[in-house]
């Protein structure tokens, strides 16, 4: 016995939404479709089942018989769709690594680097979530925290350090300040205003001390809420900015931006952190990971 061929998936997905919304334009705005659209998929619906499946009513729909005979089927069966799928989400995510890091690390260092670590540790699922700030109480429901930060490290965290950070101010060869920088001593920098962001207030000040410098002679110009936007603005040629290392490592050595006084130590580490008492051998594997990364 030959079975009967289903409608086109789509044709039923419109009627299962126009049906339960009591309309073809909500149908419409929920699938982002346009209310034409919808309109086609019901009438091939009904050329392919041979029965009108929607009558007038006044100015809107109403289902026939047949059309409510189809709704029933259709509700069940997307729900159990809908209920599946959902199901695969929550297990993949279950056996995925729940990592957080900040947006910038995450946009400007991890993502390039994705393929590589697919490629590395091909058992290791990741899922993302970006966190900004170190060590808060919402990140102790995530499976680790890949941070910059620095010691002493609070209670209740395994931390793991990867690598020492280093900073260094940075700038695009097109701006002019990169020419007047150039072969400068570092105060030479007070004369410049400072891309700066909210997100890591103390980095200037921090470096200005470090190199022998009043931090309240530094000029603050444009300011961003976070690092992220700050080195893309450095990039685009706005200003003098400041960043971690490895963050432009690749603008540096595409020439992109320019490093006058190189980079140096603050105290702080990369790190890889865990909730105490969420042992995981797959952060362990991923720290190793990352400190490869970190040392190129």
């Amino acid at each position: 016995m030959t079975e009967t061929p289903l409608p086109p998936l789509n044709a039923l997905r419109s009627f299962e939404a126009a049906a339960r919304l009591g309309g073809v334009g909500r149908a419409a705005e929920a699938l982002h479709v346009t209310h034409g659209a919808i309109s086609r998929q019901l009438r091939l619906l009904e050329e392919h089942l041979g029965v009108a499946l929607f009558e007038r009513d006044g100015r809107g729909l109403r289902l026939t018989r047949a059309g409510e005979q189809l709704q029933t089927a259709c509700e069940g069966a997307f729900a159990q769709i809908r209920q599946a799928v959902d199901g695969l989400h929550r297990r993949q995510r279950s056996e995925a690594l729940v990592l957080g890091c900040s947006g910038s690390i995450l946009a400007r260092w991890m993502i390039p680097r994705l393929p590589a670590l697919q490629a590395d540790l091909p058992q290791l699922p990741l899922h993302w979530s970006a966190q900004d700030g170190a060590f808060t109480d919402h990140q102790q429901g995530l499976d680790a925290v890949l941070l910059l930060a620095q010691p002493p490290w609070p209670r209740g965290w395994s931390v793991r350090e990867l690598a020492p950070e280093r900073v260094g101010v940075v700038v695009s060869p097109q701006h002019p300040a990169a020419a007047r920088l150039r072969g400068q001593p570092p105060q030479a920098l007070l004369a410049e205003p400072l891309l700066h962001t909210t997100s890591r207030p103390h980095a200037w000040p921090d470096w200005a001390a470090s190199h022998g410098l009043d931090p309240s002679g530094l000029e603050l110009g444009t300011g961003f809420e976070h690092l992220y936007y700050l080195l893309e603005a450095a990039v685009a040629g706005l200003g003098v900015a400041i960043a971690p290392e490895p963050l432009v490592a690749d603008e540096l050595a595409a020439g992109r931006l320019l490093a006058p006084w190189g980079f140096g130590a603050t105290g702080g580490f990369w790190v890889l952190a865990t909730p105490e008492g969420k042992a995981d051998a797959r952060v362990d594997a991923l720290a190793d990971w990352l400190r490869g990364q970190l040392d190129r």
